[in-house]
Order: structure tokens, then C-alpha cells, then sequence
């Protein structure tokens, strides 16, 4: 009997504390596979719809490029990790007043967190290797004051801090083992790397594979991009194979900050995808592409492996992008990235469900409270052990 007590109030302490620990320490990324929720359109679905669409296909971790409120209060005890953005327009500003950026924080993340679940603030996208060099500049002191901001208002141990860079910001890729940062950036990344490294901040890549092909179809086969069988490249100065094109490009990332000095750093992708349609000088931008190359990386994410140079770090995705977005410039591909269509529909079959009005969504919705309180399944098992045992005595 004494036995028996004992183990269930030890029981109740562990649970205590995982809880109250819970609480507290938000993970960045849960699982492999997230998602790039844009917005430049005009016709696309309201975020409460959003979320029960993320519900219904079991995706978890949620990127947006902004903080704009009515998605805030849309994810608000959603069972969702969001990662917001501070866009590259307001950089210059954060980086030269440090309480504007504190104010940015308060409005944006505290106002909000914990119901809505903001697990990571990316600043800026892909500025370094841009063309404003005053916006380069301005990156670290911007990344600085926010992280700086998160730390007074106590949510650095819960909201993890990034920028996304593009591969501009490497001077060669190939070999994978080759490559190194551009010379014009190096002195800024290796600034921003060594806030990283402090903070304890990923390494964030958009890496495309996609415009990688379009770039020398030539010489690149479509296989490799893809994640079709194909023979692959032999990086010989590492002896390691790649049979796919975004393990080498992550692969040719931890080169870069490896030569850097940064070889413990993780390296995540922000963005990846494939275009479903294209202008006529864009003719690998298919639906039958672009459900291939997603629907691949999708059984290749859920083997929970890392790439040949990094095994043991479990590549972690956002796929872009959750919707075709018909306000975005440039050439037609650039619109049409979605899993999905504006309407909700999916642009191609890759297991994930249509958007459903409704009656389905009202189920998926009680499950809000379970969500919002970042409870799993297994502490109402434990809770009902234990009471169960207590009932016993």
C-alpha cells in the first residue's frame, strides 16, 4: 500500500513539473514538416478557416510573414506554432531604435502569447546577398534589439529568434563541400552568425531546387530535383552521395558555416517548393512536377533523417507555399506555389484534405482548448492512472 502511494505521488510530481516546464520553454519546429502561410492575395480563405485547414491536415508548425493581428487572433488556442515576420521594411527602423523594437515585440508577441502559440520571429527575408546594402547593415542591429526586447519582456526562452537567407548568399554550391560565403557578405553573416550562436538560433535557408533546375536544365537532371530515382552526384572531397538536390543544398550550407566557424549550427528550411504553372519559358513549372517534388519530400521528411553530411540532425521543412497567392509580381510561377487553391481545393493530391465548411470544422474546433493549453494525449492518460490508483488506496 505505502508502495503504491508513493508511486502515484511520484507520478503526480513528474507531471507537475513537465507542465509547469511546458509552460514555459516553447520548441521552434515540432516534427519535420511546416507550412508558409502567404498572403498576397486577394481571394483566398479567412484565417479561421486557415486554421481548420492546418487542423485537418495534422500541420503543425505554421510560418507568416508578418504579425498581422487578425491571424493572431485566429491562431489564439489553436494547438498551432506560429512563427511571425518582421518584414524587411521595418528592419532599418529596429535596427537604429531599440524601443521601437520593444514596442514591436510588446504589440506583436506578448500581446498575444501564450494562447497563440508564437514559437519564432523571423526578421527580415533573404536581405543579405540582396541589392540594399544600408538594409544589410542594418540586419544585426535589428536581430539584436528584437532578441534584446524578447529578453526583457522574459520570452526568450519561449520565442526563438532567425532571419531566412537565400542561397545569394553563398559563392559557389558544387561540389556541396565546396561551398563558402560570398565575400560581400561575409562580414555581416559572420556577425549575425556569432548573435546565432549565442542565442542558441538556427541557421534558416529558402532553398529551391526548383530554380536551381530552371536556372541550367542542361545540366542538372529533373530526377535529382525531384527526388526521383537517379544516380545522384559523388561529392569527392567528403566521399558522400546525394541522390536529391536539397540535401545537397543543405549539405553545401553546413560547408559554408562550417568554413565560417559555426559547424554545431543547425541549418532549417524556411521555404522549399515547386511551381504548378508557369509562362511559357517555364516549362518544368507543372501540377505533375510540383506534386512530385512535394509529395517526395514529404516521404522523405517522415523518415526523420538528416542528409549525408549531418545524420543526426532531422532536416526540419516549411514548405512553400500553403496557397497560390494572385497579388504576387514577377513571372506567373511566382503565383502559383499552393498546396492549395484560393478556394480551398487542393492544387494536386499529396494526402493533405480539401478545405471543408462547417460540421467537420466544428469537431476539429473543440479540440481548441487542448490545443491553446499545448496538452498532449498522453497527460490525460497519466492524470486518469493516477486518479485511477488513488481510488484504489
Amino acid at each position: 500500500m505505502k508502495i503504491r502511494r508513493s508511486f502515484c505521488r511520484y507520478l503526480l510530481l513528474l507531471l507537475v513539473l513537465f507542465i509547469q516546464k511546458g509552460n514555459v520553454t516553447a520548441k521552434a519546429f515540432t516534427g519535420t514538416y511546416g507550412i508558409n502561410y502567404g498572403r498576397i492575395a486577394d481571394n483566398i480563405p479567412s484565417p479561421h478557416e486557415v486554421v481548420t485547414l492546418l487542423q485537418a491536415s495534422k500541420i503543425k508548425n505554421v510560418r507568416i510573414y508578418d504579425a498581422d493581428h487578425s491571424v493572431l487572433d485566429a491562431f489564439s488556442e489553436s494547438g498551432l506554432d506560429l512563427v511571425v515576420g518582421l518584414p524587411n521594411g521595418l528592419v532599418k527602423e529596429m535596427s537604429t531604435n531599440a524601443n521601437h523594437a520593444l514596442t514591436w515585440v510588446k504589440e506583436n508577441v506578448q500581446a498575444y502569447f501564450p494562447k497563440t502559440h508564437i514559437v519564432g520571429i523571423v526578421v527580415g527575408n533573404e536581405v543579405l546577398g540582396g541589392g540594399d546594402l544600408d538594409l544589410q547593415e542594418a540586419l544585426y542591429g535589428a536581430v539584436k534589439n528584437i532578441y534584446n526586447a524578447t529578453q526583457k519582456l522574459q520570452l526568450a526562452d519561449a520565442v526563438q529568434i532567425s532571419t531566412a537567407h537565400s542561397q545569394a548568399v553563398f559563392a559557389n554550391s558544387y561540389p556541396p563541400s565546396s561551398c563558402t560565403f560570398k565575400e560581400d557578405v561575409a562580414q555581416n553573416m559572420k556577425k549575425l552568425l556569432d548573435l546565432f550562436s549565442q542565442m542558441g538560433s538556427p541557421f534558416c535557408l529558402n532553398a529551391y531546387p526548383f530554380l536551381a533546375y530552371m536556372g541550367s536544365p542542361d545540366q542538372i537532371d529533373i530526377n535529382y530535383a525531384l527526388f526521383n530515382p537517379t544516380d545522384g552526384i559523388y561529392d569527392e572531397k567528403v566521399g558522400l552521395h546525394y541522390d536529391n538536390m536539397l540535401d545537397a543544398q543543405i549539405d553545401a550550407t553546413y560547408a559554408a558555416l562550417e568554413d565560417a566557424g559555426f559547424k554545431k549550427m543547425e541549418v532549417i528550411v524556411t521555404e522549399t517548393g515547386w511551381a504548378s504553372h508557369g509562362d511559357p519559358n517555364e516549362s518544368a513549372a507543372t501540377a505533375r512536377n510540383a506534386r512530385t517534388y512535394n509529395y517526395n519530400l514529404r516521404k522523405r521528411l517522415a523518415k526523420r533523417k538528416g542528409t549525408p553530411r549531418r545524420p543526426n540532425f532531422v532536416l526540419k521543412v516549411y514548405i512553400f507555399a500553403l496557397f497560390n497567392e494572385n497579388s504576387k509580381p514577377g513571372p506567373t510561377s511566382e503565383r502559383n506555389f499552393g498546396l492549395y487553391k484560393p478556394d480551398g481545393r487542393i492544387s494536386y493530391n499529396i494526402g493533405f484534405p480539401a478545405l471543408k465548411s462547417s460540421s467537420a470544422a466544428s469537431s476539429l474546433l473543440s479540440m481548441k482548448d487542448f490545443g491553446g493549453q499545448h496538452l498532449q494525449w498522453w497527460y490525460v492518460w497519466v492524470c486518469s492512472s493516477v486518479l485511477f490508483l488513488f481510488s484504489r488506496l
